[in-house]
C-alpha cells in the first residue's frame, strides 16, 4: 500500500501517454521517420500528384494590413521558422553538454570540435577545387553539413555494439557540426544587412539576458520576446535561424532549486499527516505549491526545454522540413555533373579524411585526447557515417541554388549520404565483431 501511495495516480490514459512517452525517448527513431519522410517526398514528387504536392509547399502565408505586407511561402515558414527551433535544441544540447556532461573536459571536447573541424574545411576545399569557378562554385556550403538524427539512427543500427566513446564523440561532433553550418548560413548566404533590424535584434537579446539577470524563469515570456528577435534578424539579412542558437545558447544550464533545498521544501509537505486541509489560503497550502513550484525549477532551463522541445523537433519538425526540400522530380533533368562530383566528393571522401586528420593533428599536438577504447580505426569508420548530411546539405543547397543546379544537388546528396551510410555501417559491423572487441581490449593504451 505504501508503494503505491509513493507513486502518481494511475489512469486509462496512461495506456498510450506512458508507451509513447518510451518511443519518444528512442533518438535513433527521429532517423527512421525522416528516412520515411523522404521516402514518402520523392515518390509523391514523381507521382501523378507531383505538380500539386510542390506546388503546395509555396502556397504563400503571412499578414497582410494595408500596406504592410509580410507573407512568405509554407516552405520558406518552415526552413526559416521551424528549423529556428532545430538549432535551438541543437544549441541547449551544446551548452548542456558543455555545462554539466562530457564536453566538460576541454581536452575531450577538443577532440570533438577537432573532427568537426576537419569535417567541415576539407570537404569545402574538394568542393572549391573540383568546381574551379564554375556556375555552383557559391554552393561550398553544402557540403559542410552533418545530419545528427541519421547519425544517430546509423548508430542505433549495430546497438550495443558501438563503444559508448564513440557515440559521444560522432553525436558532439556533430552537434559542433551543426553549430557551424549555421554559421556558415549567416553569414556566406545572408542578404544585404539592415544595420536598423540588427540593432533591434540585439536590444532583444540584451532584453532576454536582462530577464534572466533579474531572475524572470517563466518560459512564455522569454517566447513572447523571441518571436520580434526572430523578426528582426529576418529583416536585417541575416538568416533567422541563428536565432535559435543565440537564444540556445543564452538558456541557463543551471537550476534555480537545488538538491538540498528541494528536499527541504518537500519534506515540509509530507510532515502533513493525510487528511483534507489543503484547499483555503492555509500555510498548508502555500507549502505544497512551493513544493510544485520547487518540483519543476529543479530542473535547469535547458532539461525542461529539452523535454518539451526535442520530441516536437524530432518527430514534427525535420520530418516536416524533409516533405517540403526533399521532393525532386527525377525523370527528364539535366545534371550537371561537376556539381554532382564536387558534392559526392566532398560527403564520401572529405568528411571522413577531414575529421580524421583534424583529430589525428589535434590528438599528436596534445591538444586534445582520445579516449583509450576509441581507436583510430572505428573513429575512421564512424567518420564515413557524417558523410550523411542530408537536412542541413537539403537546407543550404535551397538557399545556394536554384533550378536545374538545386535538383543536382538534391539527388547527389541523396546518394552520398546512402553511400556514406552504407560504407560506415559496413566498416563498423566488421570492425565491432566479437574477436575484434577481444583483440582490443588486450592491447595497451595509446
Amino acid at each position: 500500500m505504501t508503494d503505491s501511495l509513493g507513486k502518481l495516480p494511475k489512469e486509462a490514459v496512461d495506456r498510450i501517454t506512458r508507451p509513447f512517452t518510451r518511443f519518444l525517448r528512442i533518438e535513433a527513431m527521429a532517423g527512421a521517420v525522416l528516412l520515411f519522410c523522404t521516402a514518402i517526398a520523392l515518390g509523391l514528387s514523381n507521382s501523378p500528384w507531383s505538380d500539386a504536392f510542390l506546388t503546395f509547399w509555396e502556397t504563400p502565408a503571412g499578414i497582410e494590413v494595408g500596406t504592410f505586407d509580410y507573407a512568405r511561402s509554407l516552405r520558406h515558414w518552415i526552413n526559416d521558422g521551424l528549423m529556428t527551433l532545430l538549432f535551438f535544441v541543437v544549441a541547449l544540447e551544446l551548452k548542456r553538454e558543455m555545462v554539466l556532461g562530457e564536453l566538460r573536459d576541454l581536452r575531450v571536447a577538443a577532440l570533438s570540435l577537432a573532427g568537426a573541424l576537419g569535417g567541415m574545411a576539407l570537404p569545402a576545399a574538394l568542393f572549391i577545387l573540383v568546381e574551379a569557378g564554375g556556375r555552383a562554385a557559391h554552393g561550398w556550403g553544402t557540403v559542410m553539413a552533418t545530419d545528427t538524427a541519421f547519425v544517430i539512427g546509423g548508430l542505433a543500427v549495430l546497438g550495443a555494439r558501438i563503444p559508448l566513446n564513440l557515440r559521444l564523440f560522432l553525436l558532439s561532433l556533430a552537434i559542433f557540426d551543426d553549430i557551424g553550418a549555421i554559421l556558415v548560413v549567416a553569414i556566406g548566404y545572408g542578404g544585404t544587412l539592415n544595420a536598423y533590424a540588427l540593432g533591434m535584434a540585439g536590444m532583444g537579446l540584451g532584453l532576454i539576458a536582462g530577464m534572466a539577470r533579474f531572475g524572470i524563469r517563466s518560459i512564455p515570456a522569454y517566447f513572447a520576446v523571441g518571436v520580434p528577435i526572430w523578426l528582426a534578424v529576418d529583416l536585417s539579412g541575416l538568416h533567422p535561424t541563428l536565432v535559435g542558437v543565440a537564444l540556445g545558447l543564452m538558456t541557463p544550464a543551471r537550476s534555480w532549486v537545488s538538491d538540498n533545498r528541494l528536499h527541504a521544501i518537500l519534506s515540509r509537505v509530507t510532515a502533513y499527516p493525510p487528511g483534507d486541509h489543503w484547499s483555503g489560503d492555509t500555510t498548508d497550502r502555500a507549502d505544497l505549491r512551493r513544493a510544485g513550484v520547487a518540483a519543476t525549477e529543479a530542473l535547469s532551463p535547458i532539461e525542461r526545454l529539452e523535454i518539451i522541445l526535442h520530441p516536437l523537433v524530432a518527430f514534427a519538425v525535420v520530418p516536416l522540413f524533409a516533405l517540403a526540400n526533399a521532393g525532386t522530380v527525377l525523370g527528364g533533368v539535366t545534371i550537371d555533373l561537376s556539381l554532382a562530383l564536387a558534392i559526392f566528393l566532398g560527403f564520401v571522401v572529405g568528411k571522413p579524411l577531414g575529421i580524421l586528420a583534424f583529430s589525428a593533428v589535434a590528438v599528436g599536438l596534445r591538444l586534445a585526447t582520445r579516449p583509450a577504447d576509441l581507436p583510430w580505426r572505428l573513429i575512421a569508420a564512424g567518420a564515413m557515417l557524417a558523410g550523411i548530411g542530408f537536412t542541413m546539405a537539403l537546407f543550404i543547397a535551397d538557399l545556394a541554388f536554384g533550378g536545374d543546379l538545386l535538383v543536382t544537388a538534391k539527388i547527389s546528396i541523396l546518394a552520398a549520404s546512402c553511400v556514406s551510410g552504407v560504407a560506415s555501417l559496413s566498416a563498423l559491423a566488421w570492425l565491432t565483431r566479437i574477436p575484434a572487441l577481444e583483440a582490443d581490449s588486450r592491447a595497451p593504451p595509446s
